[in-house]
This record gives C-alpha cells, structure tokens and sequence, in this order.
C-alpha cells in the first residue's frame, strides 16, 4: 500500500507595501480629478417649471432689460444703446444694493448681448439676477 504524501502549500501572503501603493495612485487619481465648487458672483435665478410661484404683490419689481431677435436692448419698451442701459444700471444700483436685475430675452437673441448684461451686472456689484422663461407649449 502506497501512501501519498501531499506537499503542505504555503499560505498565501499578502503584501501590503503594494497596496498602500495602489491606495495612494487612487486617491492621488481622485484629487485630480475631483471638481471644486466655484462660487459665483451673481445668483441665477431661473423658473423650475409651469408651477412656479408667481411674484407676490408686496415685491418690489426688479429691474427689467429685454434683448429682442435682432440685439436691441429695451428698457420699459424703449429701445436704448449698451452704454445707456449700463449707466441706468449703474444710477439705480448706487441707490438700491438690493437691486433685481431680469433678462427679459427672446429665444434667437445673440448670446453676446445677454453676456454684456451679465458683465455689466457684475460691474453694478448686483447680487440678483433673474431669467424670464416661457412656460412649455402643452401638447
């Protein structure tokens, strides 16, 4: 009768000099990659949907600037130039810091003009800036 004799296998070792390495390339990975959250100088407020609150009667009314298709700047519906409106911003922002600014603009309006608003908003130190929407067509 033959007896077989099996070689006792070693218990497998960890080691962990590897993986303090691997730990330390992820969370090296992670602080790159992790985005930092910036802080913006102006507070976009924009409608979440057609159930929105509507303005309230004891609110006063924010300052208002529309920008139609063409990039023509309105104030109370009268057309006015880019440095016009800016020194409006300007006087009535010295008067009031807690100023409301909306951007009343059409959906085809250039970009750029919006931007110009927001800068000179910016320059007026104005902490509230409002979007005008219009509700979704229903189907």
């Amino acid at each position: 009768m033959r007896f077989v004799i099996h070689k006792r296998r070693n218990t497998p070792t960890i080691i962990i000099v590897a993986l303090v390495d691997v730990l330390i390339v992820l969370l090296i990975f992670l602080m790159v990659t992790t985005t930092f959250k910036q802080q913006s100088a102006l507070k976009l407020t924009l409608p979440e949907s057609s159930q929105a609150k509507k303005s309230g009667a004891n609110e006063k009314q924010p300052f208002t600037v529309s920008i139609d298709n063409n990039g023509i700047y309105y104030l109370e519906k009268l057309p006015v130039t880019y440095e016009q409106f800016r020194s409006e911003l300007l006087k009535r922002a010295a008067k009031d810091p807690q100023l409301v600014l909306a951007i009343n603009a059409e959906d085809k309006a250039p970009w750029g003009k919006v931007v110009k608003i927001r800068d000179a908003a910016a320059e007026a130190k104005i902490k509230s800036l409002v979007a005008y929407t219009k509700e979704p067509a229903k189907p």
